[in-house]
């Protein structure tokens, strides 16, 4: 493949790095490999093997165990009556705070219905009304009742079993309990497949390697790299990590959103937290402090149902004035049939932590939840590496802009991710990628990317939680930097010295990838001098339109330093469009 429609030739992005780890001791070969097996990576499978690609999904886990099963509220697309794209349009661009890229919001929600219907096609049962229609509720943001959602809160589960009964009935190859490593390329910088390290007993084991001419990302977010978050062990930014090594550009990775009503388990409480979906706020419920005071309202005309960062902003102020460690959900109105018919899945959670929201406030806090930045795309998934693609979580197509619209992820899952089979088919009827077998170049002999011990995955989720959480500062921001390069620093001058670094496996991989995106994530963070969407600096309180309704666009350099910089206007450059040289004092080492 050429450079055509992706932005340059794969010689032009390839930094040559890689992670330490033995030479594929195995391999596939598939038309097309599909990283991650949620809505946006089984959409994408199962989409290419009716096309008729030889399709090989990769996951990390089981086919069920990614973060599409933990999504409770629903799926958001104008399907109700009087509800039409353009108001559905008009909701995500506010929530999105002036960085939504408006064409690719316009292609999510007049295509997101009728993706829905395929969905339901496929063979997922959405909640009906008692006239026989989808039944529908509201949630943040949202001036409509447009999400549709399943067993009451358990609408990921439901998604995530009707495609992964697809793709087994279809016959799909799988390789599960399989962590992906790094993008293979040919001689030409072109993409010739993924390394991946299957972990346990199967028909593969070890590192081993898929050959083939496209790739598509779609491992997911990075919320791992907090200590407490709504996503999975899982979600340790793989998939944004491989695209830098492989010199993709990333861009809004400093926008993280953190849901604002988690449920509280305690201030040392880490890794994945019960999530209290937005849903529950939707269907009425109020949050109040610990006197019962309704704090929201006056602060949004939506008030509890303001955009998921004027509610997280909303409560931790309430905090910090009444120095409180959480406030408080409110739902004893909906009384226990309405609990335990709409939100089974919340209700058992909180009762498992003792908690009874029938009789009872729930207590809640900020956690992180979704990045809405991720390796940059155009509108057809294309990354800036040729035969590189990216959907999901792991993407940035500018739909969400500065904060993501509330239920907005599943529908770009399933639209783009079409997208991209439709994009893959087209080049593979006009180039004859099936007659093109990839021939990586060969593996490198010494490490290009200094691995770290296993326990810096916990030193990182404390730097990033101290210092780049929900409130930031350039003193928080400039600690964290600091701490992260410490880090990187140790574990480089151990490679650079004397050849060593930690020992191959995955832990040392996912703390590896988290180092990568978090180092991302603190530089954009520290540019951005402004407060905006999910990203709310204490020293820069306004936010700055003149300077800032742009995006942060980063790559790493052969050198390990970052090329960082701004894009001209709030619209999303082309992927066609060659990246401007970093300035000299931008670098930062990697």
């Amino acid at each position: 493949m050429t450079g055509k429609g992706t932005g340059s030739t794969g010689r032009d992005t390839a930094t040559g790095i890689r992670l330490h780890a033995p030479a594929p001791g195995w391999a596939l070969d598939a038309d097309v490999v599909v990283v991650g097996s949620g809505v946006a990576g089984l959409t994408a499978a199962l989409r290419c093997e009716a096309a008729g690609l030889r399709t090989v999904v990769v996951t990390k886990a089981r086919l069920d165990d990614g973060s599409t099963r933990w999504a409770q509220g629903g799926i958001a697309a104008a399907l109700g009556d009087g509800d039409t794209p353009e108001q559905h349009l008009d909701d995500t661009l506010v929530a999105g705070a002036g960085l939504c890229d408006e064409e690719a919001v316009r292609i999510l929600v007049t295509e997101g219905p009728d993706a829905v219907r395929r969905l339901i096609e496929t063979g997922a049962h959405f909640d009906e009304s008692s006239e026989g229609g989808l039944e529908l509720t509201r949630e943040g943001g949202h001036h409509r009742r447009r999400i549709a959602h399943a067993g009451g809160d358990a609408t990921g589960a439901e998604i995530s079993r009707a495609l992964v009964e697809a793709v087994r009935a279809r016959g799909l190859r799988t390789v599960e309990n399989a962590l992906v490593l790094d993008l293979l390329t040919d001689a030409e910088g072109r993409t010739a497949g993924v390394t991946l390290h299957v972990m346990g007993e199967g028909q593969h084991d070890g590192v081993g390697a898929v050959h083939a001419p496209a790739v598509v990302l779609a491992t997911g977010g990075m919320g791992q790299v907090y200590s407490a978050t709504t996503n999975p062990s899982v979600s340790t930014g793989d998939g944004v990590a491989l695209a830098l090594r492989a010199g993709a550009e990333v861009s809004d990775l400093e926008f993280v959103q953190f849901h604002p009503t988690v449920l509280f388990l305690g201030a040392d409480a880490e890794g994945q937290q019960p999530l209290v979906s937005e849903a529950v706020r939707g269907e009425g419920a109020h949050l109040v402090d610990a006197d019962g005071v309704r704090f929201m309202l006056g602060r949004h005309e939506l008030a509890e149902l303001a955009p998921r960062d004027i509610v997280a902003k909303g409560i931790m102020r309430r905090m910090q004035e009444q120095d409180a460690e959480h406030m408080f959900l409110d739902a004893r109105h909906f009384g226990a049939a309405m609990w335990e018919h709409r939100f089974p899945t919340i209700l058992a959670a909180c009762r498992a932590h003792g908690i009874d929201p029938v009789t009872e406030p729930v207590p809640v806090a900020p956690a992180a939840h979704y990045a809405s930045g991720g390796v940059r795309t155009d509108a057809r998934g294309r990354t800036t590496v040729p035969g590189l693609y990216a959907c999901g979580e792991v993407a940035c197509t500018g739909v969400h802009g500065a904060n993501r619209l509330a239920s907005n992820s599943l529908l770009e899952g399933l639209v783009y991710a079409e997208r991209i089979a439709a994009d893959i088919a087209e080049r593979h009827a006009a180039e004859g990628l099936r007659t093109r077998v990839p021939e990586p170049v060969p593996h490198p002999e010494k490490p290009a990317h200094p691995l770290l011990a296993p326990e810096a995955r916990f030193a990182i989720q404390r730097i990033m939680t101290g210092g780049a959480g929900v409130l930031r500062s350039a003193a928080s921001l400039a600690t964290a930097a600091d701490a992260l390069q410490r880090l990187h620093s140790d574990a480089r001058e151990a490679l650079d010295e004397n050849g060593k670094t930690a020992e191959p496996g995955v832990d040392t991989w996912e703390a590896t990838n988290l180092l990568c995106v978090a180092r991302v994530l603190v530089a954009a963070a520290r540019l951005r001098e402004e407060t905006r969407g999910c990203h709310w600096r204490e020293d820069h309180a306004d936010r700055d339109d003149t300077d800032w309704r742009r995006h942060i666009v980063v790559r790493l350099n052969p050198d390990r330093t970052l090329a960082v910089r701004t894009t001209d206007t709030a619209d999303f450059p082309p992927t066609t469009r060659q990246p401007r040289p970093a300035p000299p004092s931008r670098p930062q080492e990697q």
